[in-house]
């Protein structure tokens, strides 16, 4: 199975990239992630144990992933229940407070058996997937840069609150 999705934001690269690399705080946000452990970390490479429930499926699993701030993190699978799973991040800058990211993930269970009971389960929660880490970056605070990013003007984009209203100059 694979898996494209892909969403413009109005937050920059780096907000949404810090998000993704941050396994450990999958759980906080993501409801299949029943918990999650950084193995090791350094400037290249992340790799974490990530435990998966979620509609009848139970399973642990562990990547390993190459990483290039702010835009790149690679998925690669070092144990769990499947015979493939890659995939990959990419974060492109439109502007300093606005981003495009594009996700792709290709996987296959194991066994046929597992695909056919856990397949259209976990086929929601990939195509869910990068919708939750929108939303997880857009209710986050940017840690660094502008106080409030502009939003895109494009239609694409989750909606913006409206402005503050505005009172007329004193005459």
């Amino acid at each position: 199975m694979i898996v494209h999705r892909s969403a413009l934001l109005p937050l920059p690269a780096g907000h949404l990239y810090d998000i993704i690399e941050a396994a450990e705080h999958y759980p906080r946000f993501l409801p299949w992630c029943a918990g999650a452990r950084i193995v090791s970390r350094d400037e290249h490479e992340v790799s974490a144990d990530l435990q998966v429930k979620w509609g009848g499926l139970n399973f642990e699993m562990r990547t390993r992933n190459p990483k290039r701030r702010p835009e790149y993190m690679a998925i690669h699978l070092e144990r769990g229940p499947f015979r493939r799973f890659e995939g990959e991040w990419l974060l492109t800058a439109l502007t300093p407070d606005a981003c495009k990211v594009a996700f792709k993930l290709d996987y296959e269970f194991e066994s046929g058996f597992v695909t056919r009971a856990a397949g259209p389960v976990f086929k929601r929660l990939t195509d869910s997937l990068v919708e939750a880490f929108v939303q997880r970056a857009l209710s986050t605070p940017v840690a660094a840069g502008p106080a409030a990013p502009a939003p895109l003007p494009n239609a694409a984009l989750p909606a913006a609150a409206p402005p503050p209203p505005t009172e007329p100059p004193p005459a």
